[in-house]
């Protein structure tokens, strides 16, 4: 027992030498430094549904009136103008009702313009130049319905775009509401896209990123249903693009569609230092500088997010210097 007291004795005097970190820190003149507060922040997050670029304006052209098939100018991928004369039909009946109408007319005015003399003479009365009159509207009325059928038989274009799909050839039969080709617009286009129906609702004319390929372009909600498909309970979006995009009908995007906010604790990026692998900062706390290991999530060259370490309010020192200590003593400048 008597041996070991001197070893403990020597332990004792060794420890009492051994500097105190703190102790030192403390005895080092304040150091002036600049800090900044801690503060938070709501960011909008916005999740990604996929979708398809379509043509704004579309169209399935199909016969009104039924014929033989005589031209039809229809080929895949070719570009046609409004009004042009694409699919044309033969219907010798709707012809044979149109020169019955026309007679029909010719018959009726010089009816009616014989009533018309005889009146002005006395010979007839004037409810017979009335009777004319209505027969002779009729016969115009008939006239009108013939002609317009008869242009039920030329076929033309809605609008500028190109052609998508053709289903008929020459020789073949058109009957009323076969589709005959399908037409896209050229000159605008859309997203459409299926918003889960967790997603919030948006007002007609919200503004939505739209990512097409690397590159995002800004678009405005053109359409946007109420009610969820019972299936796949989600909702049809419509999203305007502008006539600059360069998209092709059927490629696939993402809109970027509002989801939650979420608070993140941010502070400058200068208030950030490495240590080895470990990231911390200094804390002012009674004019003294607090060491703290923080766990960062991403941020930009401004400012870095901390998800641990810190809270919201306090100081840190930026651009700590390199000689700053734990329980060093500081002096805040502006």
């Amino acid at each position: 027992m008597n041996r070991l007291l001197p070893f403990a004795l020597l332990l004792l005097v060794a420890g009492c030498n051994r500097a105190d970190p703190a102790r030192e820190a403390a005895a080092v003149p304040p150091l002036a430094v600049t800090t900044a507060e801690v503060v938070a922040s709501a960011t909008l997050r916005h999740q990604p549904v996929a979708g398809t670029i379509r043509a704004r304006a579309h169209a399935t052209v199909a016969a009104r009136v039924m014929g033989l098939v005589t031209s039809a100018g229809l080929a895949v991928g070719r570009t046609v103008a409004a009004g042009e004369i694409l699919v044309v039909l033969q219907a010798a009946e709707i012809d044979a009702r149109v020169d019955q109408a026309r007679a029909r007319l010719n018959q009726a005015e010089r009816d009616y313009e014989r009533e018309l003399a005889l009146e002005t003479q006395g010979a007839t009365t004037a409810e017979a130049v009335r009777s004319a009159a209505d027969l002779r509207q009729q016969a115009l009325a008939a006239v009108a319905e013939a002609t317009a059928l008869l242009a039920y038989t030329r076929i033309a274009a809605p609008f500028d775009g190109i052609i998508t799909a053709d289903q008929v050839k020459a020789g073949d039969l058109a009957v009323p509401g076969q589709p005959l080709f399908a037409l896209e617009g050229i000159d605008r286009w859309q997203a459409e896209v299926m918003v889960p129906e967790s997603l919030a609702a948006l007002p007609l004319g919200a503004n939505l990123a739209v990512q097409l390929n690397d590159e995002a372009v800004n678009g405005q909600l053109a359409e946007f249903s109420p009610a969820a498909d019972a299936r796949s309970r989600t909702r049809l979006a419509r999203i305007d693009l502008p006539a600059t995009a360069a998209v092709r009908s059927g490629q696939f995007v993402r809109a970027l569609w509002p989801a939650d906010e979420v608070v993140t604790v941010t502070v400058p990026t200068v208030a950030v230092s490495q240590l080895g692998q470990m990231e911390r900062v200094f804390v002012v706390s009674a004019n003294q500088a607090r060491l703290r290991l923080v766990k960062t999530g991403g941020g930009d060259a401004t400012r870095t997010v901390i998800l641990a370490g810190i809270s919201v309010g306090e100081t840190v020192v930026l651009n700590p210097p390199a000689t700053l200590r734990d329980g060093q003593a500081v002096t805040i400048v502006p």
